[in-house]
């Protein structure tokens, strides 16, 4: 924590301090009421430890207008002349604390332990509830080789203090990754942080990152903390790390190597604990050469490398992350069914390349999810860029997929049942998706797509009436 000692005798104040210091924290010191004051005004101060008599003031007085310029900070009273009333009037004014001289150092540093855990539990409810961030729940059993050599270096890595970058292309799942490497850590009881590193503006990235006192600039009408000291003594996850400028890596690099962050506006250097893991769907190699990324904090930040390999290169976790997907939805759902997959849906899918990884499996299944009608997805509920692409992936093979004539020859088989039960029902599609046991919508969907695919003809077609 940050912490100011305020005694007007030096010996005092200058003891303590190095007490504080080498327990870990960062130590600022003020010897008049004056310099206490305008010190927690910048809103920046963890901890005060003010003395009750000051040359130009009164301690109590401190702790009464910081409860009004800087709320965040605790303040604690210590004086040689204790007394019930003293003790009545620090704690009316707003001290948590109140200790007698002589000071020892056992106890200081018992209640700042006890501050600290407070502390920290409001600060992590406080983030929690700002960061929307879902753990994905328990990730399914990977079968591809690469992926059971990626499973085996998470386990290596998360027990150890270094960093991370993990590299793959958008949507391979890096933040779960990320993520995975924290709960697997002696870090996983405190913060996970993610940060989208491309969604900050430039001119807010170091407030963000290190934090600002009050009026550091216009519109900073409070302090705040930043990212690395929200996650102190947890990880800090940075995505989309090749989108930051250079002058912001400079100031990453420096943070990450000396574990020291300043706020904007202030002169105090603070002690953070926090781990580092980056990712990146870029190739910051190449940004390296090209001179749009440091090459020092490259080689700081991949001093262990994970590679994601694509969905396209793997299909034989296709499977499993499917049923993955399909068993979250289902305990997501508010009706409690449980949706499987049609055979020639499920051809389709596994036929697919996914250009969009995990992410766009996720979004179509959800989709397809949503539109089902009962218990079953169809190929009507998949979207018509993956029912279209889908036919001339599968005769490459992939040890998964059916042959793609039998496809065919089921799409051909449920057009001509469409269009019987449309001739039985003259025409009209209502009675036709009744007659089918399907919905209205699936019809539809159904007609649209088997006359992009050229299998029927509906413009002599009635609407339902």
């Amino acid at each position: 924590m940050h912490v100011l000692v305020i005694d007007d005798e030096p010996a005092i104040r200058q003891v303590l301090a190095s007490n504080l210091t080498r327990a870990g924290h960062s130590v600022e010191q003020a010897a008049t009421a004056h310099q206490a004051r305008m010190r927690i005004a910048q809103g920046d101060i963890d901890v005060a430890i003010c003395d009750v008599k000051l040359p130009d003031g009164n301690g109590i007085d401190i702790v009464r207008e910081a409860r009004q310029t800087s709320p965040e900070t605790t303040l604690m009273i210590i004086t040689a002349f204790a007394s019930v009333e003293t003790a009545v009037d620090a704690l009316r004014a707003g001290a948590t604390d109140f200790i007698t001289k002589p000071v020892r150092n056992e106890e200081v540093l018992h209640r700042l332990a006890q501050i600290a855990a407070l502390r920290g539990l409001r600060e992590e409810n406080r983030v929690l509830r700002r960061v929307v961030s879902a753990s994905a729940g328990p990730l399914f059993q990977f079968q591809s080789p690469a992926m059971q050599d990626f499973e085996r270096l998470v386990r290596k890595v998360a027990p150890t203090e270094s960093t991370v970058l993990i590299t793959g292309e958008s949507g391979t799942g890096k933040s779960a990754v990320a993520r995975s490497i924290h709960e697997q850590s002696q870090r996983a009881s405190a913060l996970f942080l993610p940060v989208n590193c491309s969604a900050i503006p430039e001119h807010l990235l170091e407030s963000e990152f290190f934090g600002h006192t009050k009026g550091a600039f216009t519109g900073a009408d409070k302090v705040r903390k930043g990212l690395f000291l929200e996650a102190d003594r947890g990880t800090l996850f940075l995505d989309e790390i090749g989108e930051l400028p250079l002058h912001m890596q400079t100031k990453l690099l420096h943070v990450i190597e000396k574990k020291e962050v300043r706020a904007v506006g202030s002169d105090a250097v603070r002690r953070v604990d926090t781990r580092v893991i980056a990712a990146t769907n870029r190739d910051l190699a190449q940004m390296v050469r090209e001179g749009r990324f440091r090459e020092d904090l490259f080689f700081r930040l991949s001093m262990f490398r994970i590679h994601l390999p694509p969905l396209r290169d793997r299909r034989s976790d296709l499977p499993g992350l499917v049923r993955h997907v399909l068993g979250a939805l289902d305990r997501r759902g508010m009706s409690g069914r449980r949706v499987v997959l049609d055979p020639a849906a499920e051809e389709i899918l596994y036929a697919y390349d996914w250009p969009g990884n995990v992410r766009e499996v996720e979004n179509v299944l959800n989709r397809a999810h949503i539109l089902a009608d009962g218990d079953r997805i169809t190929i009507a509920d998949l979207p018509p860029e993956i029912t279209l692409v889908a036919p001339r992936t599968a005769s490459a093979g992939t040890g998964i997929a059916r042959e793609g004539h039998l496809r065919d020859q089921l799409r051909v088989i449920e057009a001509n049942l469409i269009m019987h039960a449309l001739e039985e029902s003259g025409e009209d599609r209502r009675a036709a998706a009744q007659r089918l046991g399907i919905g209205l919508s699936s019809l539809y969907r159904k007609l649209e797509e088997f006359e992009r695919l050229g299998l029927i003809k509906t413009a002599r077609m009635t609407e339902a009436r």
